[in-house]
């Protein structure tokens, strides 16, 4: 199961591991962009909010009824846009949403899939972010909520293992702007000065996360 699963990050992961091999499902809010996706690469979508314990609960129910068991959780879902404005002005019901979604859902993901990864001898990879241990301004809400996601990984590690293994993977700067739903797809502008301030010599690609995600499952 791959959170956020129909557009960027989430949806490169979904396609690998499916060429992999994986029944892969996608759970994501947006409906427009699971559906394409679904269209596209043959994968199972479920509607999921992942900031509702009732809507993760169906969604994992679903998946057990389908396919009977579960072996990987990658929890992407997550509100990308990091900046929110200055502190002094940062609403609390903003601050509240991006915890609920990029912090919370990750919680409510684990606690209902946990029974059924044991049983799998599973493995849950989250995706955090390289904004958890280094930041730029006015970008409170998500460094909190990515910061969060490391120390959820290794409490739910120490938790559940070793039945299950949990890892997090903190990308930096990803292009996903050709994974985008169609309407929203619009191509990045990129320099060559956003290249060279990585060490790799460019901005990174989902399917770099991707193949980390499948290593570590």
């Amino acid at each position: 199961m791959v959170t956020g699963g129909a557009q960027g990050i989430g949806r490169a992961t979904a396609e690998l591991l499916a060429a992999r091999g994986y029944d892969v499902v996608i759970a994501d809010a947006d409906v427009e962009a699971g559906r394409e996706a679904e269209a596209a690469s043959g994968l199972l979508f479920v509607r999921c909010d992942v900031a509702s314990e009732r809507s993760v609960h169906a969604c994992i129910n679903r998946t057990l009824r389908r396919f009977g068991r579960l072996d990987a959780l990658i929890n992407n879902a997550g509100i990308a846009s990091p900046e929110t404005g200055p502190v002094q002005r940062l609403a609390l019901r903003e601050w509240n949403r991006r915890l609920a979604v990029n912090l919370t859902g990750m919680f409510l993901m684990a606690k209902h899939a946990a029974v059924a990864l044991r049983r799998a001898r599973g493995a849950i990879v989250n995706i955090a972010s390289t904004r958890a241990l280094q930041s730029e301004p006015d970008s409170e809400a998500y460094a909190a909520s990515k910061g969060g996601v490391v120390a959820l990984t290794h409490a739910l590690a120490i938790s559940l293992g070793p039945q299950v293994r949990v890892n997090c993977v903190s990308p930096g700067w990803i292009d996903v702007s050709a994974l985008k739903k169609r309407r929203a797809r619009r191509p990045a502008r990129l320099s060559r000065a956003d290249h060279a301030q990585h060490p790799a010599g460019r901005v990174g690609r989902p399917e770099d996360v991707a193949e980390l995600v499948a290593f570590l499952l």
